[in-house]
């Protein structure tokens, strides 16, 4: 093989820092010449201004210094036509037409609703650290913050202030903790701005939300969705039918009923309800180490009660997530506790709840087994 030909194929084994396809499937090699071991090499940038560049260049360059014979490697950068950035969004939606890529008959991504019958249950934060656990656990993960007028997923991700790298409709996920994120805060021109949207934009939004991402392969999507029985709950089950629903509530018993509703309008537009996790139960009391009950007990067992008589089958109750400030101070700080303090009873908690979410029942009734005839 010729030492050009090595050249090419080394690059083969380099990807796009963010799109994490390979630079020479996404078309970004314009030139690549070698003279008596000298290279030559331009790369194209999706966007001017890519925040990847250095990244880029650190490993073109030691892609190619890699092959034996190569004494000097002078590489320069442009930036891609309109025409180029076209092909490149037609690589990575695998050659089709703007879609959902999770509403496919062949998507291997389970898609979970995270939802609430009332705010102010701790459904941001059950939603954030949920997440981190499951990566932690090696799968890949991605939160959709479609609480449109309640975004909260960035400050609890620690991704305030940020935004992702667009090219052109498509963008690119931030990323953290192992998490792939979208939110709508990250879109307004200012954080502080109302977001005033009625019922068929809030559904026009979601699907904008799920089609224009980059979400790449995930093992598991999160939708941290509005509390209550709204549109967005309706159009998630309209725009993904084979989403399910994992509902969340507090220790009252007084909460159950409202908590139900979530997981009856999910029960009428045929989405599997999973199960029930009660937050901010019972602690330790710091100074006595008596159990303190501070929001009453028993909801969660209520909520569960109600809503396998809802559906005719059992809801299971996956777990308990103990009141804590830490869990609070991790939303203000953007590092949620299951990072900040893994062994505390609520990251261990959340970390047990993953475990049971992550293991399907033996029953392969309606799991996609991502076989085509």
């Amino acid at each position: 093989m010729s030492l050009i030909d090595q050249l090419a194929e080394a690059l083969t084994t380099v990807q796009d820092p963010e799109l994490h396809r390979s630079i020479t499937d996404l078309g970004m090699v314009e030139d690549l010449s070698e003279e008596k071991g000298d290279v030559t090499v331009k790369i194209l940038l999706t966007i001017s201004g890519c925040p990847m560049q250095d990244r880029l260049r650190n490993d073109v360059t030691k892609a190619l210094f890699a092959i034996e014979g190569v004494k000097n490697v002078s590489l320069s950068f442009g930036v891609m036509s309109q025409d180029q950035r076209d092909n490149v969004k037609k690589v990575v939606r695998n050659g089709r037409e703007k879609t959902i890529p999770f509403a496919q008959p062949e998507s291997l991504t389970r898609v979970i609703g995270i939802a609430s019958g009332k705010g102010g249950v701790g459904k941001s934060s059950v939603t954030a650290n949920l997440a981190i656990a499951f990566a932690k656990k090696g799968l890949r993960v991605g939160i959709l913050d479609a609480d449109v007028y309640g975004h909260s997923i960035p400050r609890l991700m620690g991704l305030m202030g940020q935004r992702p790298t667009a090219i052109d409709q498509l963008f690119i996920p931030l990323e953290s903790f192992g998490v792939k994120t979208v939110s709508m805060e990250m879109f307004k021109p200012e954080r502080s701005d109302p977001v005033a949207y009625r019922g068929p934009l809030l559904h026009r939004v979601l699907e904008q939300l799920l089609s224009d991402a980059y979400w790449g392969d995930l093992d598991i999507l999160l939708i941290d969705l509005p509390p209550g029985t709204g549109d967005l709950a309706i159009s998630l089950g309209q725009l993904i039918p084979n989403s399910e629903i994992l509902v969340v509530t507090t220790p009252q018993v007084a909460a159950a009923e409202v908590a139900e509703r979530a997981g009856r309008i999910a029960h009428q537009i045929h989405q599997r309800v999973i199960g029930v996790i009660e937050n901010m139960s019972e602690f330790p009391c710091p100074s006595c180490g008596q159990t303190i009950s501070l929001f009453g007990e028993g909801g969660g067992e209520e909520t569960s009660r109600r809503l396998s008589a809802l559906v005719g089958s059992d809801v299971a109750l996956l777990g308990k997530i103990a009141f804590s400030p830490a869990l609070r101070t991790g939303g203000d700080e953007g590092v949620p506790i299951v990072e900040s303090e893994p062994q505390s009873p609520a990251a261990i908690a959340v970390f047990e709840i993953a475990e049971k979410l992550i293991k399907r029942s033996k029953s392969l009734v309606g799991v996609r087994l991502g076989i085509t005839p």
